[in-house]
Formats: C-alpha cells, structure tokens, sequence
C-alpha cells in the first residue's frame, strides 16, 4: 500500500457517529429556543450559511462527541506508517479545525466556509484540483460520497449500508469497510424507553378501584389511553436526549444512551419525535371523553417543561414528577368515565413525592461516592442528602396515613364485603417504604425507582400479597 497517496477522511457519520450540523442545531435549541425562528432565514440564503451561523452559535464539546473508535485507530495506525491524513468534510471550517486540534492526526482541514457547502460533487472537485484524478483515496459513509469516490483511488466504507457499500466498490477499490454492528431495533427500543411504558399502568388504578374490571368498553378506553400515553411519553424522552446530548455524555451512565453514543443518527431521531407524537394523538381521539385528549396535551406541555427547564428547579421538580404520576391516575379516570376520591389523588401525590425524592436521593448518594459536591443541571448538593431523606420518608408515611384513613372512610364500606382486610395494606405499604429508603441509604437502589418497583422481586411478592388481601376483601 502506497503511503504518500492521502487519506481523505469524511467526518459526519464517519470519523465521527454523528452530524455536526444537528448537533449544533439542538444544541442551539436548548439553550436559545426562540432562535428556531431565524433558521428558514439562514437556510434561505444557502446551507453553507446556516452551517455558518449555527457553528458560530454553537458550544459544543469536541471531547466528548462519539468518534468511530475502531475506525480512530485505524487512522492512527495510518499516521504512524506515515500516510498523510486530510480532513475533509461538510461540517464547517471551525467544527471541523476544532476535531482536528483535538486529534492530532491531519495535515489539512477542507471544509465548508460561510459561502460554499462543501458535500457531493463539490468536494469531489475539490479533491481532484488539489491531488488529481485518482490521487487521493476516501473515506465516507453515505450515498453522496459515491461522487467522491468515483474520482478517487481506493475508497473506505464506514458506518455503511450494503447499497451504500456496493456503491463504493463500484466507484474504486474498496480498501476496507467499517462496518455497523450491532441490532437497530434494540437501539431504538432502548431510545424509545419501552421500558418507561410500565409507569402508565397507572391509568388501570380508578378501573381497579372502582371494581370496573369487567367493563369491556373501559378497558378498552384505558388499553387506548395506556398506549397513547406511551407514544407521547417515547416522543418526549427522545427530544430530551436530542436536547440533552452533551450533558449525557458527561454522565457515566446516560452517555450510553444511543443518540449521545452516536448509535442512532440525530436525524432520525429528529423524525421520530414528531411521528410518535402524532401516533399518540391519533391514539387520543380514539378514546371516547373529548377530556382525554385535553389530559395528554396536559402531559405533553409539563413532561417537556419538566425536561426543558423544570428539572433543574429546587424540589419543584420533585413535586412535578409525582404531578405527572398522578395525572396519570387522572387520565384513567377520565378515559373509563369514572369518579375519582380526593383521597386517591392524596394517597398518589405523597407517594410519588416520595418515590421522586428516592430518584434525587440515589443520584446525590452516587456523586457523594464519586466525591462530587453537586449535580450538574440541577439545583441539589450532596449536602442536601439527610433533608431529602427527611422529606422523602415523610412523604411515604404520609402516603401510609391517607391510605389508613380512606380504610376508615364509606366508601370502603361500599365497595368491599370485608372492609377490615383492607387494612393489610397499610402495614404492607410501610414495609415497603421503610425498605426503599433504607436500600437508597445504603446505596443499593437504581436510579429510577419507580422501575425498581415493578421488577423487583419483594416488591412483586408484595403486589401478590395486596392482591390476595384484596381478593378476600370483595
């Protein structure tokens, strides 16, 4: 192989699994939302300008962003033997000049400037004016590279469709292909926080309580509901990630999150939102009170103003959380047309505000190990542990009393032929509380508990139990 031929290396989706252009747009977007209306402006005058404008707006973290590690060495190991290495790409001049700073390995930075957006044709005949016809070998990933690599030596597929890497041996030599491992259904299955759906099982509660099981037409209303629900929720978590991209990956855990580890294209992730969003429309009006359709614009707004800005406020987002599981409650009602008890929302309210100060327990407890004094983004200090817990078992223990009184209340009597059993599961609810606390305390629950209660084991052997004590109660 000769090593005086140049190497020319694409960077969006290339050297780099991800587009530099989206991620300055979305990083834009969170910190300056209303910019969004000079865009149509920019993209008027010409990509190349609206290139220009957002790199010049944007803050990103070279650092961090995912670079195609197996193909990183590769190019090491080229430099190394000696072979020039030239970055060329679409992305612009300063985004790009910044990549290569921070790697150290190219002799010359071609890119877009503010007038000529540098992709396809274009840099083909860039290339070829600077090293000639079939003087320099390429490295893409995409379609458009076919134009760059009919004109070039030897070609590199990397990040590659099979169509995409039969274009490329058909233009030139395949050197050698990098190519995408790995299942896209479990990336996206991941992204869309199917897991996340289980939360919305809440919105059978008012069916449950109300003894309404046998109801085809309300369960159906609240099967519809729960999936609506979860369209809408999958929409919000994937803008939150698009949104939040340098911030996870900072983090230990969430920089593995497929969008920030560059395992899903941005772009696409850009089109799923939207069409989740509108499936979870579609879902709505399926569901027969016109006031479902209000309650999930409800969720929309506060889940998106909870991951734009409300997370970051001081026990306001803790009190949003348990808002939003309690809405859910809510919306099962609505959607099987049944009464709720101010007692239910009660019992809901010091729950979740409890589950939900667990989650900002657990995250503080884990910067303590790591020896950090605060969480980035939001408004707690590690010096906040003993109050949170405070608070958060207090709000359980409340959750314990509302659920005793309700026991003692006539609609209790109503509803069950042995009302007394029902008192079971105050001692079962306390058992349950004191021990998520303390495992929180000792470091041993996850993030997220809410999840941790619908899989974990004792918790399940605990739903069994109130199960049977419910049973025996009708």
């Amino acid at each position: 192989m000769s090593t005086t031929v140049p190497l020319c290396v694409d960077l969006d989706g290339t050297l780099l699994n991800t587009d530099l252009l989206l991620e300055s747009a979305f990083a834009q977007l969170k910190r300056r939302p209303l910019a969004v209306i000079h865009w149509p402006r920019w993209l008027a005058a010409g990509k190349a300008r609206l290139k220009a404008e957002l790199a010049a707006r944007a803050e990103l973290d070279i650092e961090t962003l995912p670079y195609h590690s197996a193909f990183l060495e590769f190019l090491r190991e080229q430099r190394e033997r000696g072979r020039p290495l030239v970055l060329v790409t679409a992305a612009h001049r300063s985004l790009a000049e910044q990549v290569a700073a921070h790697l150290g390995l190219f002799e010359r930075v071609i890119a877009t400037d503010g007038h000529c957006n540098l992709a396809g044709a274009r840099k083909a005949e860039t290339l070829v004016a600077l090293y000639g016809e079939r003087g320099f070998d390429y490295a893409g990933n995409a379609a458009v590279d076919a134009a760059v690599w009919r004109h070039s030596r030897r070609a590199i597929a990397v990040n590659t469709s099979a169509e995409v890497t039969a274009l490329a041996r058909a233009s030139a030599e395949l050197e050698r292909v990098f190519a995408d491992k790995g299942s896209r259904l479990k990336r996206w299955l991941r992204a869309a926080r199917l897991h996340q759906w289980l939360k919305n099982v809440l919105i059978f509660v008012p069916l449950v309580a109300a003894h309404a099981w046998n109801d085809a037409e309300k369960v159906g209303f609240c099967l519809l509901a729960f999936l609506s629900f979860g369209s809408c929720a999958s929409s919000v978590y994937l803008l939150n990630d698009l949104l939040d991209l340098a911030a996870d990956r900072r983090h230990p855990r969430k920089c593995r999150r497929p969008f920030a580890a560059g395992a899903l294209p941005i772009l696409h992730g850009a089109v799923a939102v939207p069409v989740l969003l509108t499936a979870a429309l579609l879902l709505s009006l399926a569901v027969n009170p016109p006031e479902f359709s209000a309650c999930l614009a409800v969720y929309y707004v506060l889940t998106l103003a909870y991951s734009l800005r409300l997370k970051q406020v001081l026990m306001l987002d803790a009190i949003v959380l348990a808002g939003l599981y309690t809405l859910r409650i809510i919306t099962g009602a609505v959607a099987a047309q049944l009464a709720l008890s101010f007692w239910m929302l009660a019992f809901s309210m010091f729950l979740f505000l409890s589950l939900a100060l667990v989650k900002r327990y657990t995250e503080l407890h884990a910067l303590a190990r790591r020896g950090e004094l605060d969480a980035r983004g939001r408004g707690y200090q590690v010096a906040d542990l003993a109050i949170l817990q405070s608070l958060g078992g207090s709000a359980g223990y409340l959750a314990v009393l509302v659920l005793a009184l309700y026991i003692n209340s006539p609609e209790v009597q109503h509803l069950y032929r042995h009302p007394l059993l029902i008192g079971f599961f105050c001692p079962l609810l306390l058992y349950w509380i004191s021990r998520v606390w303390l495992l929180a305390h000792r470091g041993l629950m996850p993030d997220d508990p809410v999840i941790f209660a619908l899989t974990d084991r004792v918790s399940q052997g605990l739903v069994l139990i109130g199960a049977l004590v419910l049973w025996s109660a009708l």
